[in-house]
């Protein structure tokens, strides 16, 4: 269980500003599950889910950065929920997927050519006992905007994407799963992303920016229309 209770270089549970907000997220909770499903809340809803933060160099990928920056995609998410609980001493670690995604924008339809999302990130927490996923992806605002129920968390089921929308039109599907993780497997992620998007090599190689977007502006203005 050290493994998934050390800090690492993506997981910085001992960094002064990680440590920071998982305290104030966490606030004097003292019980193990509460403590948890506190922060998973904090970070669902305080850092806005943002696919075009996708980068491929490792510094983009640590808890400090998601924190500065204030958003992130699955896997920046997740892996700060997994620094702020090892931060909380709850250990974790993070687990990766394969999903299609039914609700999406033109423009990121566009760049990746697919509805195949490779590599999706969650977070699993280790609580009385047990293994328990958490998917802090999607913010409350961003769901609203789709029309797609919210993840919830309470500490004892797992929190995964649901199947369907509050339409009862198609959402989410795993067709992958890659196990879990004590830290995040950045070269897998980049052999993986080179496999399903070749297309994007020069991003991957980092020849060229990746492709900027707003997405929770593209959702609202594709919904509304």
């Amino acid at each position: 269980m050290e493994d998934y209770l050390k800090p690492t270089y993506f997981i910085e549970s001992t960094d002064p500003a990680v440590t920071a907000f998982a305290q104030r997220s966490m606030g004097d909770e003292k019980d193990e599950t509460a403590k948890a499903v506190k922060l998973y809340y904090a970070v669902r809803d305080g850092f806005k889910y943002n696919p075009y933060m996708m980068r491929f160099e490792k510094q983009y990928y640590r808890a400090s950065y998601v924190l500065e920056k204030g958003e992130g995609f699955c896997i920046q998410k997740a892996i700060l929920l997994a620094a702020a609980a090892r931060s909380g001493g709850i250990p974790s670690r993070l687990g990766f997927a394969n999903v299609i995604n039914h609700l999406s924008t033109k423009n990121l339809r566009d760049i990746l050519r697919t509805d195949l999302f490779v590599f999706h990130g969650y977070t699993e927490l280790y609580i009385n006992g047990r293994w328990v996923k958490a998917t802090p992806a999607f913010n409350l605002s961003l769901c609203e905007k789709f029309g797609i129920c919210p993840l919830e968390f309470d500490g004892i089921h797992d929190s995964i994407f649901h199947p369907l929308d509050t339409k009862g039109q198609k959402h989410m599907e795993y067709v992958h799963d890659y196990g879990s993780f004590p830290d995040f497997p950045l070269e897998k992620m980049i052999n993986e992303s080179k496999i399903y998007y070749p297309h994007l090599e020069k991003f991957i190689d980092g020849t060229l920016e990746v492709p900027e977007g707003n997405f929770e502006r593209e959702a609202d203005r594709e919904h509304l229309n």
